[in-house]
Protein backbone atom coordinates (compact mmCIF):
# COMPACT_ATOMS: atom_id res chain seq x y z
CA UNK A 1 0.00 0.00 0.00
CA UNK A 2 1.38 3.40 -1.03
CA UNK A 3 0.80 6.28 1.39
CA UNK A 4 0.93 9.88 0.19
CA UNK A 5 1.25 12.79 2.62
CA UNK A 6 0.64 16.48 2.02
CA UNK A 7 0.18 19.68 3.99
CA UNK A 8 -1.79 22.87 3.68
CA UNK A 9 -4.11 25.37 5.30
CA UNK A 10 -7.15 24.47 3.14
CA UNK A 11 -8.91 27.71 3.99
CA UNK A 12 -11.87 28.86 1.90
CA UNK A 13 -12.11 25.35 0.46
CA UNK A 14 -12.53 25.52 -3.33
CA UNK A 15 -12.35 23.42 -6.49
CA UNK A 16 -8.56 23.86 -6.64
CA UNK A 17 -8.33 22.01 -3.33
CA UNK A 18 -10.57 19.23 -4.68
CA UNK A 19 -8.41 18.90 -7.82
CA UNK A 20 -5.23 18.78 -5.74
CA UNK A 21 -6.57 16.18 -3.31
CA UNK A 22 -7.85 14.01 -6.17
CA UNK A 23 -4.44 14.14 -7.91
CA UNK A 24 -2.67 13.41 -4.62
CA UNK A 25 -4.88 10.39 -3.96
CA UNK A 26 -4.15 9.23 -7.51
CA UNK A 27 -0.47 8.91 -6.57
CA UNK A 28 -1.17 6.15 -4.03
CA UNK A 29 -3.68 4.17 -2.00
CA UNK A 30 -3.85 6.26 1.18
CA UNK A 31 -3.80 10.05 1.52
CA UNK A 32 -2.76 11.71 4.77
CA UNK A 33 -3.34 15.47 4.98
CA UNK A 34 -1.58 17.72 7.46
CA UNK A 35 -3.83 20.71 8.10
CA UNK A 36 -2.18 23.84 9.49
CA UNK A 37 -3.50 24.79 12.91
CA UNK A 38 -4.63 28.35 13.59
CA UNK A 39 -1.61 28.83 15.87
CA UNK A 40 0.80 27.64 13.17
CA UNK A 41 -0.86 29.90 10.60
CA UNK A 42 -0.39 32.80 13.03
CA UNK A 43 3.33 31.94 13.27
CA UNK A 44 3.46 31.99 9.45
CA UNK A 45 1.74 35.39 9.38
CA UNK A 46 -1.46 33.95 7.89
CA UNK A 47 -5.00 34.42 9.16
CA UNK A 48 -7.56 31.79 8.22
CA UNK A 49 -11.20 32.64 7.66
CA UNK A 50 -12.37 29.17 8.73
CA UNK A 51 -11.09 27.91 12.09
CA UNK A 52 -8.94 24.78 12.24
CA UNK A 53 -11.73 22.48 13.47
CA UNK A 54 -13.95 23.43 10.53
CA UNK A 55 -11.15 23.00 8.00
CA UNK A 56 -10.43 19.53 9.42
CA UNK A 57 -14.12 18.61 9.24
CA UNK A 58 -14.22 19.66 5.58
CA UNK A 59 -11.08 17.66 4.78
CA UNK A 60 -12.43 14.57 6.55
CA UNK A 61 -15.57 14.77 4.42
CA UNK A 62 -13.59 14.67 1.15
CA UNK A 63 -13.59 11.16 -0.29
CA UNK A 64 -9.94 11.37 -1.37
CA UNK A 65 -8.69 12.02 2.18
CA UNK A 66 -8.06 9.03 4.42
CA UNK A 67 -6.56 10.69 7.48
CA UNK A 68 -6.04 14.26 8.74
CA UNK A 69 -3.31 15.29 11.17
CA UNK A 70 -2.53 18.71 12.66
CA UNK A 71 0.38 20.66 11.20
CA UNK A 72 1.81 22.61 14.13
CA UNK A 73 5.34 23.51 12.94
CA UNK A 74 7.59 23.44 9.87
CA UNK A 75 9.92 20.70 11.11
CA UNK A 76 7.35 17.96 11.73
CA UNK A 77 7.19 16.68 8.15
CA UNK A 78 10.10 14.24 8.47
CA UNK A 79 8.71 12.61 11.62
CA UNK A 80 5.16 12.54 10.17
CA UNK A 81 6.38 10.83 7.00
CA UNK A 82 8.14 8.17 9.05
CA UNK A 83 5.24 7.70 11.50
CA UNK A 84 2.61 7.48 8.75
CA UNK A 85 4.81 5.25 6.57
CA UNK A 86 4.48 7.64 3.62
CA UNK A 87 6.37 6.73 0.48
CA UNK A 88 5.41 10.00 -1.26
CA UNK A 89 5.41 13.58 -0.01
CA UNK A 90 3.48 15.73 -2.47
CA UNK A 91 2.46 19.37 -2.47
CA UNK A 92 1.59 22.18 -4.89
CA UNK A 93 4.34 23.39 -7.21
CA UNK A 94 4.27 26.83 -5.59
CA UNK A 95 6.54 25.08 -3.04
CA UNK A 96 8.88 23.62 -5.72
CA UNK A 97 12.31 22.84 -4.30
CA UNK A 98 11.41 23.74 -0.71
CA UNK A 99 11.09 20.16 0.51
CA UNK A 100 13.74 18.39 -1.56
CA UNK A 101 15.59 17.56 1.68
CA UNK A 102 12.89 14.93 2.35
CA UNK A 103 13.92 12.93 -0.73
CA UNK A 104 16.25 10.81 1.42
CA UNK A 105 13.21 9.17 3.09
CA UNK A 106 10.51 9.36 0.39
CA UNK A 107 9.71 10.50 -3.12
CA UNK A 108 9.01 14.27 -3.27
CA UNK A 109 6.45 15.41 -5.86
CA UNK A 110 5.36 18.97 -6.72
CA UNK A 111 1.99 19.11 -8.48
CA UNK A 112 0.80 22.02 -10.63
CA UNK A 113 -1.80 24.29 -9.07
CA UNK A 114 -5.26 24.61 -10.55
CA UNK A 115 -5.17 27.70 -12.75
CA UNK A 116 -7.18 30.82 -11.91
CA UNK A 117 -8.26 29.75 -8.40
CA UNK A 118 -6.68 30.15 -4.98
CA UNK A 119 -7.75 31.09 -1.49
CA UNK A 120 -5.63 34.24 -1.86
CA UNK A 121 -7.52 35.20 -5.03
CA UNK A 122 -10.90 34.50 -3.39
CA UNK A 123 -9.86 36.70 -0.44
CA UNK A 124 -8.76 39.47 -2.82
CA UNK A 125 -12.04 39.32 -4.75
CA UNK A 126 -14.07 39.36 -1.53
CA UNK A 127 -12.14 42.41 -0.32
CA UNK A 128 -12.71 44.18 -3.65
CA UNK A 129 -16.41 43.33 -3.51
CA UNK A 130 -16.59 44.63 0.06
CA UNK A 131 -14.83 47.87 -0.97
CA UNK A 132 -17.29 48.31 -3.88
CA UNK A 133 -20.24 47.72 -1.56
CA UNK A 134 -18.89 50.20 0.99
CA UNK A 135 -18.45 52.82 -1.75
CA UNK A 136 -22.00 52.23 -2.97
CA UNK A 137 -23.31 52.48 0.59
CA UNK A 138 -21.38 55.73 1.13
CA UNK A 139 -22.88 57.19 -2.05
CA UNK A 140 -26.37 56.25 -0.83
CA UNK A 141 -25.69 57.87 2.57
CA UNK A 142 -24.40 61.01 0.83
CA UNK A 143 -27.53 61.14 -1.36
CA UNK A 144 -29.79 60.73 1.69
CA UNK A 145 -27.89 63.49 3.49
CA UNK A 146 -28.44 65.82 0.52
CA UNK A 147 -32.19 65.05 0.60
CA UNK A 148 -32.31 65.66 4.37
CA UNK A 149 -30.40 68.95 3.94
CA UNK A 150 -32.80 70.07 1.21
CA UNK A 151 -35.83 69.22 3.34
CA UNK A 152 -34.41 71.08 6.32
CA UNK A 153 -33.66 74.18 4.26
CA UNK A 154 -37.29 74.55 3.18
Amino acid sequence: MTTVITYGTFDLFHVGHVHLLRRLKGLGDRLVVGCSTDEFNHQKGKKSIAPYAQRVEILKSVRYVDHVIPETHWDQKRSDILREGAQIFAIGDDWAGKFDDLSDICQVVYLPRTRDISSTEIRRLAQALHADQMLELQRAVDQLQRVVDQLQSR
